[in-house]
């Protein structure tokens, strides 16, 4: 647990420019107004974890942050660049902000070493070679590579996911960001993805993590965020979130989940 604590503590300057403005953002999908006035600062090597329940807009807040889905009023600001359409600024922000999704998303045709070094290559034209190296490099830390001249449909679905945040790490991001990254998972699988991104917490990635793994949440996040019907309900540093939360729908839906 002194461990836990330890990776907690190692917070974000608060002086710091925050790398991620999120300023009064709304988002439809044709009359359904999915997210409704989010504000939300996000600090470099600030770690947050989004909880709520299915609907509640989780996913749908980080896939703006890259420009998945398209935000229609207010403002995201990644670094310096405001998210518009502006192709090329999406383009740049995309090379900053990595997304590791629910499903692995890795190419079947491919071998994971091709997987890993296909971006690096045809996005940030890094020589070959190159671009190989570090795939070897991320695979080692996430410690799978063995399994680097294998397909992914010869690896379990936890080894893919991890090969999914190494994918993801090649591209050198700023962000990463995570959209229940162990929920497609059999449960003795999500403690291998688990201890990839707590590494990646230690060695101060900034992250935001739409999960309800709990225990992540409590060890890991710096901040833990609560969200329903398109809205931020609450927000804490994870003590005081799971041990005092001060909305009745937030305590609903702790005593739903936690056991």
């Amino acid at each position: 647990m002194s461990e836990n604590k330890e990776i907690q503590q190692k917070k974000a300057d608060p002086e710091d420019t925050p790398i991620i403005r999120i300023l009064g953002m709304h988002k439809w999908y044709g009359e359904f107004h999915v997210l409704r006035n989010i504000d939300l600062n996000v600090r470099r090597q600030e770690r947050i974890v989004i909880c709520g329940p299915s609907g509640s807009g989780k996913s749908t807040l980080i896939r703006c942050i890259n420009r998945l889905e398209e935000h229609q009023k207010g403002q995201i600001i990644v670094g310096d660049i405001e998210l518009t359409n502006n192709l090329k600024n999406i383009e740049k922000i995309r090379e900053e902000v990595g997304m590791v999704f629910q499903h692995f998303n890795l190419f079947p045709h491919l071998t994971i070493l091709e997987n890993l070094s296909l971006g690096p290559i045809w996005v940030k034209k890094v020589p070959k070679a190159e671009a190989v190296d570090t795939a070897m490099y991320y695979l080692e830390k996430v410690h799978i590579a063995e399994q680097a001249k294998k397909y992914p449909g010869q690896l379990s679905g936890g080894q893919q996911q991890r090969v999914a945040i190494a994918r993801s790490l090649c591209m050198k991001p700023q962000v990463m960001l995570f959209d229940e990254p162990t929920s497609a998972l059999d449960p003795e699988m999500v403690k291998e993805v688990l201890d990839v991104m707590i590494s990646l917490a230690t060695e101060g990635m900034t992250m935001i993590v739409v999960t309800h793994e709990m225990g992540f949440a409590k060890s890991v996040a710096h901040r833990v965020l609560f969200m329903d019907y398109g809205k931020i309900v609450e927000e804490n540093e994870p003590d005081e979130f799971f041990n005092n939360p001060q909305h009745e729908r937030t305590k609903l839906f702790l005593s739903q989940i936690l056991h």
